[in-house]
């Protein structure tokens, strides 16, 4: 949610007119999928607004200052231009340049309405209903809201209806009036749901629409295309063009711009993977440069193409590349793939070179694919493009796939081309400097062609954003994503510094959270991938094998309760079974409505006509069921994928949906079956709704803790740990109650404090040494007296050596259990719940989540760790009230989500008994967020 401070007194100062937020700077998409980036307007941009006021039209000046304006006078153009990024804020969205949109607002105080702020923006005529309005509004109110408004007004004419729909079209309240030819209107900018929905909706939209400017190109060029068919250039082309691609393609070949230029290698240096070391090689004589290649006339430059280019794939050594980016900026290309390695695979001083890319292709409203990629490939009729080095991709399907690594994007093309699963669109992004899976998520959301997506994740850039789509997507269409290995879930940034990776069973809650399927291996991705393309998912978990082999129909059975599904029985026919016998009993499982799902183990005996037995499977396979279809796969002859015999023809050739998957083993078969009833058991739950807990005050916490921050100076990693008084009254704000407790420092203290407290009381030492301890020697508890008191006191006092101890008041003996909240780096705030105590910690007996939680979400947590039956009565005792424990837990989800900067929250040790949930000791840590939020206006990552 977006922060705000709520009165006059609270706002920041006033600033200089250079000295605004870094963090208001932001890249945005517009609603046709081209970048604008977004800053504070500052004195210099004085000429850019005087040339942009003078190429706006008469309608529009007119629409904005309701007269004609034909120039701005110097007194107002200076008074634009210079302001205090507090009281009067604009931002200004610039393009190659040039600004082509400005949006201000500026604070009022009137009618004893001083938080209220007048806001308006212009957009320049050939750049109006590209959505550039409503990003503005955004962020206009994201910095008002940081500065202590809440309310904005404006006055639009009568005749000009389309502002007052961008106010009402962003989901805010409005409030009217007409004043002749004027209307007046107001409305609150507090993020409501109906605007993060309307936001989220922009933000899908935009991003899908990029992520098709790159897979459905119009036309296409290959910058560094060669005549060598050794080269990158030359087979980047050939793909190209042997798949078919509607539209023109230009290869590229001049000075500067191909491996057959001079200073470039002959031993291939872009390929991705490989690191051009940039040396020319003197003496060498240049050559001319061909008049076409593959029989294409060739370009010198991207600038010599006469018709359009809407997307350039790269393949020159990376010191080249700058240069063709100057000439695809000239040009206005929309989208670069660049091939070319060197840049953020091969150093700091590389990475360097690749900010700077992204910066120079953001600048110029163009999106990157790379750099180190191996390409991008739509396989939809209308399109068919193979921009990519694989020497073989799958034919036409429905499942799109995502990777970086290119040299591993060859294999797994391949190999998804041997098992016959056909794909939609592929993008292997390389370093992700730009595109990543988010943006794909975002395409095929929306897309009709793809129904299953694949995702091999070596690196996450937005990892909240990349949680709150896949919960989306995965509503409807199955992700499997497969890592690969340990740092496998780390950010780009931190996995290139060495930073903390995920644990595994950490990686595999959270994206079970998000109902994505998370596989070990590359054969398990395509053993699920083969399963959701060609066949329903599951209703239940009940499961009949059938087959003619008993050894394997046990080994079936085994993975199959492994995983979650409940085996009815396990038919074994016999190893002579013939067609009929099986043809039968498959058909009366299909029509079972008892049965979920049906695994088949057939191995061949001696003089057996296997397709006879395929065809009885697909007979059967397609018997009515009055309930509807159920998933069938087999271990057919141990064949991976489709056997011809099982295979119901596409219109492509390929296997269509209702063909049979088998696979090499009844253990995978097994397992995939059971992954399909693991997500569509997601699926059936309801849809996670975060609901902000009653009795919080956030504006509250929120001040108290941007105060604390700008008191200290806050190291950037660490930043500071609130003492327990404060940890506590942050909780407060949010309806939490630390057990009452006093901090003493002498006898006098401490036995008063106890008296104010009543007894029983407990005097615990505050050092970490001592708390926690599993001898308790850091607590002495129970205390029925002043005397206990002073006595238990003293003890202590000498034992630990601690200049301060706490006296708290005794809560309901129950279980011990621990919330703590930390950032991680692989997905932002994670909360973690489990018994309290040393042996639970080593043990890593505890359940994650990312926030926000839903309540589902805390209720599944709470019932995660092994230990958590003790929770429910286990041995006799009697079971703890959950329900505390889950509202406990939505409440720190919530505090977290408002207020960014709460870094880490750890309430240990909560004692849960039946009457409720006390929380004995709190601690939270405060300070910059290190990752990337996914709150507040739209921006690019």
């Amino acid at each position: 949610m977006t922060e705000q401070p709520t009165t006059v007194a609270d706002r920041p100062e006033p600033r200089g007119p250079w000295d605004y937020p870094r963090h208001w700077i932001a890249d945005v998409l517009a609603s046709d999928g081209g970048v604008v980036h977004l800053r504070p307007i500052v004195p210099d941009d004085a000429d850019r607004i005087v040339e942009f006021h003078s190429k706006l039209s008469e309608r529009t000046r007119y629409m904005r200052y309701f007269g004609p304006t034909p120039t701005l006078p110097p007194r107002e153009v200076a008074r634009m231009t210079t302001v205090d990024h507090q009281k009067r804020v604009a931002l200004v969205a610039v393009l190659g340049g040039e600004i082509i949109a400005v949006g201000l607002y500026e604070g009022l105080a009137l009618d004893g309405k001083p938080e209220s702020a007048e806001v308006a923006f212009v957009v320049a005529d050939e750049h109006q209903g590209r959505g550039l309005g409503p990003i503005l509004l955004e962020h206009l109110a994201g910095a008002a809201a940081e500065n202590g408004f809440t309310r904005f007004e404006a006055e639009v004419l009568s005749e000009n209806p389309n502002m007052v729909a961008v106010f009402r079209d962003a989901g805010y309240q409005l409030s009217r009036s007409f004043d002749g030819s004027t209307v007046h209107v107001e409305f609150l900018i507090d993020p409501t749901e109906a605007l993060l929905s309307v936001r989220n909706a922009r933000e899908r939209a935009s991003e899908a629409r990029s992520v098709a400017n790159l897979l459905r190109p119009g036309s296409v060029a290959v910058i560094g295309a060669s005549t060598d068919p050794k080269k990158v250039g030359n087979a980047l082309l050939s793909n190209i063009i042997a798949g078919g691609f509607t539209g023109p393609v230009f290869p590229v070949n001049g000075p500067g711009h191909g491996p057959d230029d001079p200073t470039a290698h002959e031993d291939d240096a872009t390929a991705p993977g490989r690191s051009a070391p940039g040396r020319s090689v003197p003496g060498r004589r240049t050559r001319e440069r061909p008049p076409s290649v593959r029989g294409i006339r060739a370009y010198e430059t991207v600038r010599d193409i006469p018709d359009p280019v809407d997307l350039a794939v790269v393949a020159v050594p990376a010191e080249r590349v700058p240069d063709v980016l100057d000439d695809c900026l000239v040009k206005g290309v929309r989208t670069l793939v660049v091939v070319s390695s060197g840049f953020g695979d091969s150093g700091e001083e590389g990475l360097l070179s690749e900010h700077r890319l992204v910066e120079q292709v953001r600048e110029h409203g163009m999106r990157l694919v790379g750099p180190n990629a191996l390409g991008v490939a739509n396989n939809d009729p209308a399109v068919a493009l193979n921009a990519t080095l694989a020497p073989r991709i799958p034919a036409a399907g429905r499942v799109g796939f995502f990777c970086q690594s290119g040299a591993l994007g060859i294999a797994i093309l391949d190999t998804a081309a041997r098992r016959q699963i056909g794909l939609s669109t592929f993008v292997s992004a390389g370093n992700r400097a730009d595109v990543s899976g988010n943006d794909l998520l975002q395409y095929w959301d929306t897309d009709t062609a793809t129904d299953v997506v694949l995702l091999y994740l070596e690196s996450f850039g937005n990892p909240r954003k990349f949680s709150r789509i896949a919960r989306r997507v995965s509503r409807s269409k199955p992700i499997v994503a497969v890592k690969s290995g340990k740092g496998a879930m780390t950010p780009v940034r931190a996995a290139r510094s060495g930073g903390a990776s995920l644990d595994d069973q950490i990686a595999r809650m959270v994206l079970e959270q998000a109902g994505v399927i998370q596989v070990d291996t590359i054969p398990e991705l395509f053993d699920c991938a083969t399963t959701f393309a060609f066949q329903p998912l599951p209703r239940g978990p009940r499961v009949r094998i059938i087959g003619n082999s008993s050894v394997l129909g046990s080994l079936a059975a085994d993975t199959a309760r492994g995983g979650g599904l409940e085996v009815l029985d396990a038919i074994d026919l016999g190893a002579g079974a013939s067609e009929e016998q099986f043809e039968s009993a498959v058909a009366e499982a299909m029509a079972d409505p008892g049965v979920d799902a049906i695994l088949v183990v057939f191995v061949p005996p001696v003089a057996v006509d296997a397709d006879w037995h395929a065809r009885a499977l697909m007979a059967a396979a397609n018997t009515p069921d009055a309930d509807g279809k159920k998933p069938i796969v087999t271990t057919f002859l141990a064949v991976d994928g489709i056997p011809p015999g099982l295979k119901k023809p596409g219109a492509n050739g390929l296997p269509d949906r209702g063909s049979i998957p088998s696979y090499a083993s009844p253990e995978r078969a097994a397992s995939a079956l059971a992954r399909a009833w693991q997500y569509a058991r997601w699926r059936q739950r309801p849809e996670a709704v975060v609901a902000r807990p009653d009795g919080t005050d956030p504006e509250a916490a929120r001040m108290f803790v941007r105060e604390a921050l700008a008191d200290v100076a806050v190291d950037t990693d660490q930043g500071m740990v609130l003492d327990h008084l404060a940890s506590a009254q942050v909780l407060g704000w949010y309806g939490i109650s630390v057990v009452p407790f006093r901090e003493v420092s002498t006898l006098h203290e401490a036995s008063a404090a106890a008296r104010e407290l009543g007894f029983p009381v407990a005097v615990k030492a505050t050092s970490a040494a001592w708390r926690g301890r599993l001898d308790r020697e850091g607590a002495r508890l129970d205390l029925p007296d002043a005397t206990a008191v002073v006595t238990a006191f003293a003890e202590l006092s000498g034992l630990t050596g601690d200049d301060v101890l706490h006296v708290q008041k005794m809560a309901p003996k129950g279980v011990g259990t621990v919330i703590r909240v930390r950032d991680d780096p692989s997905f932002g705030s994670l909360v973690s719940f489990g018994l309290s105590g040393r042996t639970f910690e080593l043990l890593g007996d505890h359940g994650y989540r990312a926030v926000p939680l839903s309540e589902l979400d805390a209720a599944e947590l709470i019932d995660e760790p092994r230990s958590a039956p003790l929770l429910s009565g286990y041995g006799g005792e009697a079971a703890v009230d959950k329900a505390a424990l889950i509202d406990t837990l939505l409440r720190i989800s919530t505090l977290v989500d408002d207020i960014p900067e709460v870094r880490e929250v750890l309430c240990d040790p909560i004692l849960a008994s039946p009457e409720g949930a006390a929380v004995l000791t709190a601690q939270i840590r405060i300070g910059p967020v290190p990752t990337r939020a996914d709150t507040g206006p739209r921006r690019l990552g």
